[in-house]
């Protein structure tokens, strides 16, 4: 079955990948890969000594990972009509990966990161994000099949497929598993960015 039709999973197994959040995050210098993803190549594209990522270095490893390793990833996405499907592609103590697949018609409650830094690659198909930075107004972008697109920490955003073919891409974050946080709305975006809300209770308190 090719990846880019629908697929039901099995009722039996799991929706997601049998890799999935663990917590702590791994040692510096250690990395926990999907066992269909565990190569040589994407071992040393996450980087596993490297702590803190930038949003175009986040950008590079998604491109990278969509660009380099498409026939692997092609091998493990799952595309669900019903509902949402991903899997954990990789994690150290400085980046998460993920697979993200993407029916028509679905998409993400609006949402930030927590404070962490990200990036996004279109591994086929194509998707919409509205995105706003605190204060900022509320802004659309289509990103199509091979864009990539890093942010920073301060970026909240809904992405959905609104086309009518299925679509996957390839997230990255840092830090890792910081907790996400929705919003009715992105309108309801506070001012102050999450990580630096943080850092003033931290101060005042």
């Amino acid at each position: 079955m090719s990846a880019v039709q629908q697929h039901r999973p099995d009722q039996r197994t799991a929706q997601l990948s049998e890799y999935t959040p663990t917590e702590p995050v791994p040692e510096p210098g250690e990395a926990e890969l999907h066992p269909g993803l565990d190569l040589p190549l994407l071992r040393d594209l996450i980087r596993p000594d490297h702590q803190l990522w930038t949003p175009r270095e986040l950008r590079e490893l998604t491109r990278l990972v969509t660009s380099e390793l498409t026939g692997p990833l092609l091998d493990v996405v799952r595309v669900d009509d019903e509902q949402r499907w991903w899997a954990k592609l990789g994690l150290t103590s400085g980046v998460e990966l993920w697979l993200l697949s993407w029916a028509p018609g679905q998409g993400t409650t609006p949402h930030d990161h927590g404070g962490a830094s990200g990036s996004f690659s279109v591994l086929f198909g194509a998707l919409r994000e509205d995105y706003r930075y605190p204060a900022g107004p509320i802004r659309t972008s289509h990103h199509d099949v091979g864009a990539s697109i890093g942010f920073g920490s301060g970026r909240a955003h809904q992405v959905r497929n609104v086309s009518s073919v299925n679509s996957a891409s390839v997230h990255a974050y840092s830090p890792p598993l910081l907790p996400v946080h929705y919003y009715s709305d992105l309108s309801e975006v506070p001012p102050v960015p999450p990580q630096r809300a943080h850092q003033q209770q931290k101060e005042h308190g």
